[in-house]
């Protein structure tokens, strides 16, 4: 059996239209929750806003998913797989983009908004990925 790298295992192409599906589902949670802080017109006033809401949760994302195998070859084959590992992925990268928001771009990591992120993350990102092994 040939040696495979710590990534190789945690990554399987079939995953694809789960990490898709995934950062939709951050886009559009941080969206809401950028609605509901501020107004539509501020928002296309200062279109970096959006990014400076969006880039330390995704590359909390990007950085912490993959590892923990939120896109393993477990992923992929059913919700009672893929949903608990979405979750566990999540716990960590919000940690992450908490840390980023805070030290690095503009925001904060409020004990309340940690707490939010933290819940309504797992439960849009499992939402999602039971709402496709359903539809799927």
């Amino acid at each position: 059996m040939p040696d495979s790298s710590f990534l190789e295992t945690r990554l399987d192409r079939d995953a694809v239209p789960l990490a898709v599906g995934d950062l939709i589902a951050l886009i559009v949670l941080l969206t809401i929750g950028a609605l509901n802080h501020s107004t539509v017109e501020f928002l296309s006033a200062n279109p970096l806003y959006l990014l400076e809401v969006y880039a330390p949760f995704l590359i909390g994302w990007v950085l912490v998913a993959p590892l923990v195998g939120a896109y393993s070859a477990g992923a992929v084959e059913t919700a009672k797989s893929s949903v608990p590992l979405v979750i566990r992925s999540w716990i960590p990268a919000a940690i992450v983009g908490l840390a980023l928001r805070e030290f690095v771009f503009r925001g904060s990591a409020a004990l309340t908004f940690a707490a939010v992120m933290l819940v309504l993350g797992a439960v849009a990102l499992g939402g999602w990925r039971a709402l496709y092994f359903k539809l799927r």
